[in-house]
């Protein structure tokens, strides 16, 4: 494995730099704290991000970037040699934050210099060793893939001041809708969709909690994706809901950019969400957040809780642990996490662990946070 630089490499006043990362909307999230440290250490150079077009909105407004290039997470041939002729050595470093096969050549084509992560165990192997300087170990259950991506550029910061304090950076403020500004500081808002099945939180345990909440006269806003299943999710638990709840849920689901999810985030009084990227970017909004984890270690993937100092805010197995702003709660089951893709290891399938992660639960953390004891 290449740990270390040569000299020459370590002190190079990179002009251009390209960060990649192919994957989704939480994936290109957490890269802000890089993208913040790269910055840092090359104050004077051009940092551009290329993503999936699907996820890089979440990076609006970043003060750090230059410019975002999107491609399609399925691009075909013509795509393909479009995005390679926009970036063909365009630049001086490539950070690649993903160990794929299309990350990596990304990566080849942009630039002569290449950081980037890797499989444990595959770093002496393969093209990906060859075309590399340097390569980070990936670690799923024990390294937090914040710190993981900020290890990229480690090797770069002997003799540069970055801030220790590591925080996630959010999409810009924007205007929202007058109806939703009135209620949102008064409200709790819930986000029931995963990307994935196997991420799910029974339905029957958000109408628990919807019920609680709006008992005590607590308005609750809905958000997801304009994808057919989070609108259907969405619709479901509000028809399982008494009259006297539905009246005061508004379902946002479909209806919000990034930019306002954001900025409804840093209003409401509190977030509960599951493990997917709108869970993080509460935690990044500083509000009070409730994040449901099953298969996923915390110790991975847990949202980061701002202005943390230290490479691993989590432990690994909790039934509850809190950091700052962020509650996580884990399943009781014994093989929790197992960072499988639930119980039957696909992406449909179910999560004992969610399952059993009781209503009362989210209910008595809740209680807490909005001072309800």
């Amino acid at each position: 494995m290449k740990t270390s630089l040569t000299a020459k490499i370590e002190n190079t006043q990179f002009k251009k730099i390209l960060i990649i990362a192919t994957r989704q909307i939480g994936d290109t999230l957490i890269t802000t704290p890089l993208i913040k440290r790269t910055h840092e250490i090359w104050p004077e150079a051009q940092i551009d991000f290329l993503g999936f077009k699907s996820a890089v909105g979440i990076l609006d407004g970043n003060p750090y970037l230059h410019h975002i290039i999107g491609s399609s997470p399925k691009p075909t041939f013509k795509e393909y040699l479009s995005l390679l002729k926009k970036v063909f050595f365009q630049y001086d470093l490539a950070i690649i934050t993903q160990p794929s096969d299309r990350s990596y050549l990304y990566g080849l084509f942009a630039a002569p210099n290449r950081v980037g992560v890797m499989h444990a165990g595959r770093e002496d192997r393969g093209w990906k060793k060859w075309i590399t300087q340097y390569q980070v170990p990936i670690n799923y259950f024990e390294q937090h893939v914040v710190t993981e991506k900020l290890s990229l550029v480690n090797p770069f910061t002997k003799g540069k001041q970055v801030s220790q304090d590591i925080s996630i950076d959010t999409p810009q403020a924007v205007t929202i809708p007058t109806l939703v500004a009135e209620i949102a500081p008064d409200s709790v808002l819930i986000h029931p969709s995963p990307l994935n099945a196997y991420k799910k939180w029974p339905l029957a345990h958000w109408v628990s909690v919807i019920e609680f909440l709006t008992h005590h006269k607590i308005p609750v806003l809905i958000s997801g994706g304009p994808v057919a299943v989070d609108i259907a999710l969405a619709q479901e638990i509000i028809d399982s809901l008494s009259p006297k709840a539905q009246s005061q849920v508004l379902n946002l689901t479909g209806q919000v950019s990034f930019s306002e999810l954001a900025t409804l985030l840093r209003q409401v009084k509190a977030f509960v969400g599951v493990d997917t990227s709108v869970t993080h970017l509460a935690a990044a909004c500083n509000t009070p957040t409730i994040a449901l984890f099953g298969a996923t270690p915390p110790t991975n993937f847990g949202p980061w809780p701002n202005g943390f100092k230290g490479k691993q805010p989590y432990q690994m197995r909790a039934l509850s642990q809190t950091m700052a702003n962020v509650t996580i709660l884990q399943g009781p089951n014994a093989c929790v996490p197992c960072r499988k893709a639930g119980c039957d290891d696909h992406a449909n399938s179910r999560s004992l662990c969610l399952e059993e992660l009781a209503a009362h639960r989210v209910i008595e953390s809740l209680k807490t946070i909005l001072g309800l004891n």
